[in-house]
């Protein structure tokens, strides 16, 4: 896994091929950043089933919880598909907005 630090997020990257393991990982060592805004860049898997991204989802309920942005950027699968709980977007700018929205949404009290 290939981390890069933004201002106010972190950006994990796989470097491996299998998207499954990678949610797997980033669930077990969650603790390590829980109170970091994070985008999941999965840019490179251009042919991804709704299945591999649902491994993401109870990762992603927990840290938003924790009133946390998660943002996951992929571009292969139809955001119609997509449950609400999860929040996906087809570059790495577009997840940096989302960050930068919800910062602002915190910082309101919303």
């Amino acid at each position: 896994m290939k981390i890069i630090q933004k201002d106010n997020f972190k950006i994990f990257q796989d470097e491996r091929d299998d998207v499954k393991d990678f949610a797997s990982y980033l669930e077990k060592n969650h603790g390590g950043y829980r109170e970091e805004n994070v985008v999941i860049d999965i840019l490179k898997y251009g042919q991804l089933s709704l299945d591999q991204l649902l491994a993401f989802l109870k990762l992603s309920n927990e840290h938003r919880a924790n009133k946390r942005s998660f943002v996951i950027a992929n571009d292969a699968i139809n955001i119609e598909r997509v449950p609400e709980e999860l929040i996906l977007v087809p570059t790495l700018q577009e997840a940096e907005d989302i960050i930068q929205m919800e910062e602002i949404e915190r910082e309101l009290g919303f």
